[in-house]
């Protein structure tokens, strides 16, 4: 039988320029996910055999990674790089060269897959030589103009074409940025103008397609202090633009058969992002399985409450809501803003707020999704958020219906989590970026950031990995 989206009539009012087919007369291909029966999971986590933790990684790749996270845990260091790779001399071409040579062989090599779709496809199939799956993201954040935005599309939409190339279980989704599609300073304005209806219901957007909730009581509205202007007629022809633009993702990932997950962004333009996300949703996600997954940053206080809003409208709607669910990584940016108005940090005032929000809202929707519809991607790189979350899915029995549940670790971070993850039998992704050394620049300072100091988040797995590698040059001496 053939599978059809029903396509809301206002949108394609909203939408009259596209030229997207929303219909497709053939059935998709398998999906990504292993359909082979697997083992209930186990309930706890084996993190110290690091002789089994890393028996698909040769002894090379081990030295360059435990060489990297080292280099990236030594903070002048960090902070040597990040003033130069900000600063102006990156203009001078004679030292821009040899920045980049020496970047793209260590820290671009341990974090990144690649500089364009057949280099990511190669790394992708080593991943899954080893167990584990790959979320495939290009990774341009920001585009200023309609013509970057259109060229983005078309780079997202080449790589999900190319994604079907590649091992059906190798890729669990593919990523978008908003922001990389939708000019970030519409994104901005439309933010405003939903924060605004918030806090007046009567405030009326023509423009707003059907939704989700997209605030809770408890989010900040600080960043729309005074009314908003109503998007002018040019504005409103480059918010449809970039609806377009989405709906051919969208329409890609159906065809293709490829969840396609939005990651958030900041909370000047979150907003805006959830509101593209969840109105795709409605059209896209349908029966029991999502194609379509938002991102939820649980750093923020209004994390839980905005999840169960959106989580019991989709449900009330019968839209099988797919969510990922990460702590955050703007933390500076997001507290920066806020004190610049003169207002609290949107952000928990401490780590272990941050740690019971995440676990809290892993429970309620490992909870919904073992009896009812949706699917949820734990982002994590707490190893004690993946031992409950193992527990308790393991008390679920959700072995049984593992496609709904994924775990996911950023490329190059916390293997120790990701291959125990998967030794317990869970199914587990890597969040892989790709795209010029110089466009990835934004991510790599990112993660640099969380990987610098002695109590970093790669400190585990530069303990475990020196571990293994004492092991093989003992083994090997003797």
């Amino acid at each position: 039988m053939a599978n059809r989206v029903t396509v809301h009539s206002k949108l394609l009012k909203s939408l009259r320029f596209s030229t997207v087919h929303l219909t497709h007369s053939s059935p998709p291909p398998p999906p990504p996910q292993p359909n082979l029966p697997r083992p209930l999971l186990i309930s706890s986590l084996n993190l110290h055999d690091t002789q089994k933790l890393f028996s698909s990684l040769p002894t090379t790749h081990l030295l360059r990674a435990s060489a990297n996270l080292h280099a990236a845990s030594l903070e002048p260091f960090v902070d040597f790089g990040t003033w130069l790779l900000n600063s102006k001399l990156m203009d001078l071409y004679l030292l821009r060269a040899p920045i980049f040579a020496a970047l793209r062989h260590t820290f671009y090599h341990h974090f990144c897959a690649g500089e364009d779709t057949v280099a990511a496809g190669h790394t992708v199939r080593s991943l899954h030589s080893a167990g584990l799956s790959a979320m495939l993201t290009y990774a341009v954040e920001y585009a200023t103009d309609n013509e970057s935005c259109d060229r983005n599309s078309d780079a997202f939409l080449h790589k999900v074409e190319s994604a079907k190339s590649l091992p059906s279980s190798s890729v669990s989704s593919v990523v978008v940025k908003i922001t990389a599609i939708c000019p970030k300073k519409l994104l901005e304005r439309v933010s405003d103008l939903l924060r605004w209806q918030h806090k007046d219901p009567s405030f009326n957007l023509p423009w707003k397609l059907d939704t989700l909730p997209i605030f809770s009581d408890s989010s900040p509205t600080y960043h729309t202090l005074k009314k908003p202007e109503p998007l002018t007629p040019e504005e409103e022809h480059d918010l449809q633009l970039g609806h377009q633009r989405l709906q051919k993702i969208c329409q890609k990932c159906v065809e293709a058969n490829i969840p396609l997950t939005v990651d958030a962004e900041h909370t000047l333009v979150q907003p805006a992002i959830d509101y593209f996300t969840y109105s795709s949703a409605i059209l896209y996600n349908k029966d029991d399985s999502p194609i379509i997954y938002g991102t939820i940053q649980c750093y923020l206080k209004d994390a839980k409450e905005r999840l169960l809003l959106a989580s019991k409208a989709a449900d009330k709607a019968c839209v099988p809501m797919g969510f990922k669910l990460v702590r955050g990584a703007y933390m500076p940016s997001e507290i920066k803003t806020a004190s610049s108005l003169g207002f609290e940090s949107p952000i928990h005032n401490g780590i272990q707020e941050t740690h019971a929000c995440y676990n809290d809202c892993a429970s309620i929707m490992l909870d919904k999704i073992s009896n009812g519809p949706g699917a949820l991607v734990l982002a994590t790189h707490n190893v004690e958020s993946g031992r409950l979350a193992v527990a308790k899915a393991h008390d679920l029995g959700m072995g049984k219906i593992h496609q709904k549940l994924q775990f996911a670790q950023l490329y190059g971070m916390a293997d120790v989590l990701s291959f125990s993850l998967k030794n317990a039998g869970c199914h587990v992704s890597k969040y892989m970026p790709f795209g010029q050394v110089e466009m990835v620049i934004p991510y790599l300072l990112r993660r640099a950031e969380e990987n610098r100091g002695v109590l970093s988040a790669s400190t585990l797995d530069r303990q475990l990995m020196r571990k293994e590698l004492k092991r093989r040059l003992i083994a090997a001496v003797f």
